[in-house]
């Protein structure tokens, strides 16, 4: 019995001090202690639903969805507990699952105005999704977005809801980054709609009169048919000062001698890793491993100043999938909103068509495998089954290609579910049987927030890589990117910490339920 009281006193002791790593947002140190607790006195509830809280924030919505499930469990009367799997299921996506948990809050708590709020965001969400599905056309009737647009439009007319500034640059370079990265007889078509648009350039006004562009615009200018490195310098200059253009305005890299990976982009720290590595050439040539998007409020920006370094040199940039780069994820953290704001509905289908055509992995110099998430829940997976996935579609909820955008590595060997509830974990063994079957000697990816930007596993044979620093302004961490250099192809990791930018809240186009939890 003393046994058991001290160790109950104990447990209370480690929750205090949980709580306290939770409000200094060291969220995995925050997760041990509770685990310490939860060992001493598993009976508490309250105990995995704070843990269950603090996965929330590190978007190991998995084990959240685990931990609030086992709080229930221990005590069905625990209104968090349903609160706590509500909210991750909704950063799943799964807003079905979301709503039954928060009509359960609503049902427990009917006088609670927060309880009552966000059920009914989630019954807007549901009822948004219906609509959705109710007037989607079947696969086989749905057209190219990018064959639909009428641009002698865009822009025209002076009720258009359409940024006008951003609208045709949007259309240039995200079109014409998608002719560079499909590979299909879609391309002739894609490259003919933007030949015809970079000759509109400069030609229409908003009125559909005047063909000039007037003479104290000061922004960046696309002469001719070309996308010149001193326009998109102009252009990222623009953007850093909140600036926006004119209105009319798998793959296999062999040979290289240098290059430089980097995940997960906050644009004023983009801006900074030009600074400290110098911009995307066919000298100095970066790839760039998935999440571009839902990384605070600049996204538009980060994306558009990639697709325009990929028109102007297509060998001095590399851009890959990441599990952000989807319909279902970008409703829900912040990209759509973003582009409906800036833009218009068409530009959100535009980019998600254009993502589609994004590669899984690549693999630099024979040697190095670089994925956004991770490796595979079978063995015996070959590069050529990974070049043979149809990546042009909405990422799978299971597979290949969903293992390729989800995955993460454990300390432990084989296989165990995933903390993020898709996707699973994988151990050193995994990564070694994968290297060896191919011929390669290191993975690399990225999909995790490292408190130094980094972080090396397997034996040395896998490295996590994170480029935002401070991560949504909330993280502290620090940022990194990798340099590899020919002919060894050692890795040489360099990290920064975040840099100054607007006071914009990093989330402030996400789904308004998101923001309730933020």
């Amino acid at each position: 019995m003393e046994t058991e009281k001290s160790n109950v006193s104990k447990a209370e002791e480690l929750k205090l001090l949980a709580n306290e790593a939770f409000n200094a947002r060291k969220y995995s140190l925050a997760i041990d202690l509770y685990t310490q607790a939860i060992e001493l006195n598993s009976q508490s509830a309250v105990y995995l639903a704070n843990r269950a809280f603090a996965h929330l924030r590190l978007e190991e919505y998995g084990s959240a969805i685990q931990d609030a499930t086992k709080a229930i469990e221990t005590d069905p009367k625990y209104s968090k507990g349903y609160y706590r799997r509500g909210a991750a299921h909704l950063g799943l996506g799964k807003f079905k699952d979301a709503l039954k948990d928060f009509q359960q809050v609503k049902k427990m708590c009917p006088n609670d105005p927060d309880a009552t709020k966000k059920l009914k965001e989630c019954e807007k969400a549901v009822m948004k999704l219906k609509f959705e599905e109710a007037i989607a056309l079947p696969e086989s009737e749905r057209r190219s977005i990018a064959e639909s647009i009428d641009f002698h439009t865009i822009g025209k007319g002076r009720n258009s809801s359409v940024t006008t500034e951003v609208a045709i640059a949007a259309v240039t370079v995200a079109v014409m980054a998608a002719a560079m990265l499909f590979r299909t007889s879609k391309t002739t078509i894609v490259v003919a709609i933007v030949v015809g648009l970079l000759l509109l350039l400069g030609a229409f006004w908003w009125s559909g009169h005047n063909t000039d562009v007037e003479p104290q615009y000061s922004g960046a200018r696309i002469e001719g048919e070309v996308v010149t490195l001193d326009f998109v310098k102009k252009m990222m200059e623009d953007f850093k000062n909140q600036k926006f253009l004119h209105k009319r305005l798998l793959s296999i890299i062999d040979n290289l001698d240098t290059c430089v990976v980097l995940c997960s982009l906050q644009y004023y720290d983009l801006l900074n890793i030009f600074e400290l590595n110098g911009l995307p050439s066919e000298e100095n040539p970066y790839l760039f491993n998935g999440d571009f998007v839902d990384r605070g409020s600049f996204s538009l920006e980060v994306i558009l100043t990639l697709f325009a370094f990929k028109c102007m040199s297509p060998s001095g940039i590399y851009l890959a999938r990441g599990n952000h780069e989807s319909k279902s994820m970008n409703k829900i953290y912040g990209f759509e909103g973003e582009v409906r704001s800036k833009l218009n509905e068409t530009f959100v289908e535009l980019f998600a068509e254009v993502f589609c055509c994004l590669p899984l992995a690549h693999v630099i110099n024979e040697k190095i495998f670089v994925v956004h998430g991770g490796l595979f829940s079978v063995d015996g997976v070959k590069l050529s089954d990974i070049r043979s996935i149809n990546r042009f579609c909405e990422p799978p909820e299971e597979g290949l290609m969903c293992e390729l955008l989800w995955s993460d590595p454990q300390p432990l060997p084989g296989r165990g579910p995933s903390k993020r509830g898709v996707g699973l974990s994988f151990g050193a063994d995994v990564t070694k049987r994968f290297l060896q079957e191919n011929s390669l000697d290191l993975v690399v990816r990225s999909h995790e927030v490292k408190d130094e930007g980094y972080e090396i596993e397997h034996d040395g044979k896998l490295i996590t890589v994170f480029s935002a620093p401070n991560y949504c302004d909330q993280m502290g961490n620090k940022g990194a990117f990798i340099r590899f250099e020919a002919p060894e192809m050692k890795p040489n990791i360099v990290t920064f910490s975040a840099v100054p930018h607007p006071d914009v809240k990093p989330m402030a186009y996400a789904n308004n339920f998101l923001r309730m939890f933020s």
